[in-house]
């Protein structure tokens, strides 16, 4: 029997909001957590992470990411991938061809940072003193800054660790797949050269399945036009690869799991079923209220936000005053397995203070929201690391 709408929200929550386990374990599960500066309360990894790592506190990430095994990269956004992940998009080629004078500063400044093991930016500048760009948003940006970016993009380079939220690089070492090895030593043999680019095909076609599935696991169930966005932006991940992105949509489709609901064809993974959750896939008590990141898994896909809940939601952070209507940094408010509303969340005088807005206009009358609310208000006080009471206003 084909799944209905309420199953698959249901689904969707429970395999997203899986139960409480070890950071690393939370990381391998998701493959890519996106990241975002903004820290209203806490930056939105942190406020991803406290709902599915137990004891997570805001900023565990930062402090233990050296020993977790992940990177900062780009995905289908900028955040922190597994080295599984990370491994499946390097050596990352395919972007704009470097001018000579580029291609000497990249050299000059990857011995650089090899002489000297870690280097902050502002050490690179000042050894090199690159002066400023335009930056993609037409304004003025530090050019070694910019040239830090790039040369972190192309793989030159790993973030370390932060100083203050500034990346720390060192020089990164990555090994030729055998597959290009290869194909120096069979130059000039036809027969060995098509048998290269045989495997060479192949070894593509299992990458990008592999990173298709990543972007499944994390945000399934999927509208179909949703999963073709999610592929597309791949092309951030393996510019190298631009081409092949549709082939491994249209080989998605076929093996994934799918059905039609509501009008719309939906994937999830073929290995997972809707009708009989694993205990990976409990997800969270029946009467509970999770105050989730604009990015998080649950809320990310804006068409499935309002397929699921009836109403849109965006994040308005970078929307001027005049124009919000529900605030700077809105967080979603999940009560059991709707989207009831959102709540702006800030800190003051030690305490959490709570602006909460309704979609309908009042608050759920149920006696145990009230309850579960303040469940979440105080595992929120525990995650930022206060002492104080939370406060609600709304």
């Amino acid at each position: 029997m084909s799944p209905t709408l309420d199953d698959l929200r249901r689904f969707a929550i429970a395999r997203s909001l899986f139960p409480r386990t070890t950071l690393a374990r939370a990381l391998d599960r998701f493959g890519f957590v996106q990241a975002d500066p903004i820290r209203a309360p806490a930056r939105a990894q942190d406020l991803m992470l406290r709902h599915r790592v137990e004891g997570y506190r805001a900023g565990d990430l930062e402090r233990d990411y050296a020993g977790l095994g992940v990177e900062e990269d780009v995905f289908v956004n900028y955040g922190f991938v597994t080295r599984a992940v990370h491994d499946l998009m390097h050596p990352r080629t395919g972007g704009p061809a470097w001018s000579p004078a580029r291609k000497k500063r990249v050299a000059a400044v990857l011995d650089f940072v090899r002489a000297r093991g870690e280097v902050h930016p502002r050490q690179v500048d000042s050894h090199f003193a690159h002066g400023t760009v335009t930056n993609y948003w037409g304004g003025s940006s530090n050019a070694t800054t910019h040239l830090l970016d790039v040369m972190h993009y192309r793989g030159l380079l790993r973030v370390v660790r932060r100083d203050a939220g500034i990346r720390v690089y060192a020089a990164r070492e990555i090994e030729r797949p055998a597959a290009d090895k290869t194909a120096g030593k069979t130059a000039g043999k036809t027969a060995d050269k098509t048998a290269d680019k045989t495997a060479d095909k192949a070894e593509r076609t299992s990458r990008l399945d592999a990173l298709v599935d990543v972007v499944v696991r994390k945000y399934a169930p999927l509208p179909g036009p949703s999963l073709s966005n999610l592929v597309g932006r791949l092309r951030h991940a393996v510019p190298q690869w631009r081409r092949d992105l549709k082939p491994a949509l249209q080989r998605a489709r076929d093996r994934l799991a799918h059905a039609e609901a509501g009008g719309v064809m939906w994937y999830w993974p073929a290995d997972e079923t809707i009708d009989a959750p694993t205990p990976d896939h409990a997800g969270p008590p029946a009467d509970a209220v999770h105050l989730l990141a604009p990015f998080d898994p649950v809320v990310w896909d804006r068409r499935r936000f309002e397929i699921f809940w009836g109403w849109a939601y965006r994040f308005e952070a970078y929307t001027p005053v005049s124009r919000r209507s529900r605030g700077y940094y809105a967080l979603p408010l999940l009560w059991r397995d709707r989207i009831v509303g959102w709540g702006n969340i800030a800190i003051k005088d030690g305490n959490v203070q709570a602006d909460l807005g309704y979609i309908a206009g009042r608050p759920p009358r149920d006696r145990r929201y009230a309850q579960a609310l303040d469940s979440e208000l105080a595992r929120l006080r525990l995650f930022l690391g206060l002492a104080g009471q939370p406060r609600q206003d709304g």
